[in-house]
């Protein structure tokens, strides 16, 4: 199932996408597509306008990472013609069982249900192949469409903060959603 490793971290396989990890040789193509500004405006630590070297020095960090036990950062490639479309990852709690995913897809392929198919892949991998008891994550507000992606995975809506999160001078709400090991339908 995820036979295929690069630099110790793991590739997950589905129907039609390869998770794997990330490599230098994607940077620029991390940086075009991370770099529009719609993904950004989605995001917490996504920058717009995106620099030059920062998608070097965020990938020069997940091999480190993924030995500590820290975080897995995957890229979302199309399995057939191994283009990058996007990234998931989940930063894992030990001492508490659980991690909190997330994720962005390059705009050309909102719509495609390419980021239920990783997510619930990362799911997958959380539960069984890591032995997390919880997983959850969040959107903004004026993001709905990222909580139908946790919606489809079987994530439930556990609440919503109010201007909790201020991205480019304006308040968003954070909306939050989790699973338990024991309610996830794998």
């Amino acid at each position: 199932m995820n036979e295929d490793r690069c630099c110790g971290i793991p590739s997950l396989r589905t129907e039609r996408l390869v998770l794997r990890g990330f490599s230098l040789n994607d940077a620029k193509v991390v940086q075009k597509l991370a770099g529009d500004e719609r993904i950004a405006a989605t995001t917490i630590l996504i920058p717009h306008p995106y620099p030059d070297g920062l998608a070097e020095e965020w990938i020069g960090t997940h091999e480190q990472s993924f030995a500590e036990g820290k975080n897995i950062n995957l890229a979302i490639t199309e399995g057939r013609s191994g283009e990058l479309i996007g990234a998931i990852g989940l930063t894992f709690h030990h001492e508490y069982g659980h991690a909190e995913m997330g994720y962005w897809i390059a705009v050309s392929k909102w719509g495609m249900g390419y980021c239920t198919e990783a997510a619930r892949e990362m799911l997958r991998y959380g539960f069984l192949e890591c032995g997390l008891h919880r997983i959850h994550a969040h959107h903004f507000g004026s993001n709905p469409a990222s909580g139908k992606v946790m919606e489809k995975i079987g994530m439930k809506c556990e609440g919503r903060l109010r201007d909790h999160i201020r991205k480019w001078d304006r308040y968003e709400d954070a909306v939050y959603y989790g699973v338990l090991r024991d309610e996830w339908s794998g």
